[in-house]
């Protein structure tokens, strides 16, 4: 398989990430070439890759952005943005609570409020520690795509079956699995993750596949303005998608090139989905996702998306 990875926008390309601002890029891509949108922008707190500002400046580069992604975003296309909270003398501000004006000034459809929980983060003293972000997402219209059986999860009674009745004896449940809901247990990247990289905040490839199987079919333009390590373009060429993004910081820019190029030739180090979390004081918790059959993800991952 090919490994070449544009650097400027191409409608022809498998995979384009450009070293240099969001701001410039987007204005070179046409309208609707996105189907979908999958970022988890600075969260204006003075990492290496943005620069500290009042939050009223911070919302009006976001404003920005989103609203460039609205025009280049596809009918019936949708649009992520992962968000935590912006932290300051132990009093935080919630920036999708922040943001969502922006969206909702475009008419922009709200489908769900998505809690990331994760069990390991920044310890706080002054206030609970903080174990969860959000992703927002959008839909452009009421029609748009939503592949339910991509990203099913295990049932926590997976052979459960009618008692009586008649459906005696036929599943009660969806055997390729149950809807995951819109509160998500993925591990964050930290430093004994297969994924980590130099990258100070990187997401699991994990919550970008979900959002990529579920959001979008395969041969569609997945785009990340501010693409950091690579996650997003990774995880959409390894689903057979197009990958875009962005990224200023030029040693992030190579490692996103790097994990891009894996993910192409089918090398890419990442925690498979639907590996168990395991948790010790609930083994039941546990034996549930190992009870998810061989069989099951073999017929879930062959199912045909449905839209």
């Amino acid at each position: 398989m090919m490994t070449h990875i544009a650097n400027a926008y191409s409608e022809k390309a498998q995979a384009v990430i450009y070293q240099g601002s969001c701001y410039d890029f987007v204005k070179t891509v046409p309208d609707g070439a996105a189907r979908l949108i999958v970022t988890s922008p600075p969260y204006n707190i003075g990492k290496k890759y943005e620069r500290t500002s009042s939050l009223q400046d911070y919302y009006q580069r976001q404003e920005a952005i989103i609203d460039e992604c609205v025009r280049l975003l596809a009918p019936d296309g949708s649009i992520c943005w992962q968000t935590g909270n912006f932290v300051k003398n132990a009093e935080i501000v919630p920036l999708d609570m922040l943001l969502y004006p922006i969206f909702q000034k475009h008419h922009l459809k709200l489908r769900n409020r998505i809690i990331w929980q994760f069990g390991h983060g920044l310890h706080a003293s002054k206030r609970f520690s903080g174990r969860y972000e959000t992703i927002l997402w959008f839909t452009k219209s009421d029609n748009y795509i939503f592949n339910l059986d991509s990203v099913r999860v295990p049932q926590k009674y997976p052979n459960k079956k009618y008692f009586k009745g008649p459906r005696i004896g036929e599943f009660s449940c969806n055997p390729l699995g149950k809807n995951p809901s819109d509160i998500w247990d993925i591990p964050n990247v930290k430093n004994n993750h297969v994924e980590k990289t130099a990258h100070p905040c990187q997401f699991p490839i994990e919550l970008a596949e979900r959002l990529i199987l579920a959001l979008s079919n395969e041969g569609d333009l997945v785009f990340d303005p501010f693409l950091g390590a690579g996650t997003t373009t990774a995880a959409a060429l390894k689903h057979k998608r197009r990958g875009m993004g962005c990224e200023t910081v030029a040693e992030y820019c190579a490692i996103a090139e790097e994990r891009t190029a894996q993910a192409m030739n089918g090398s890419l180090k990442s925690r498979p989905m639907y590996t168990p979390i395991y948790d010790p004081l609930n083994p039941l918790k546990n034996s549930d996702h190992e009870m998810f059959s061989l069989g099951q993800r073999h017929l879930f991952r062959n199912t045909p998306a449905a839209a």
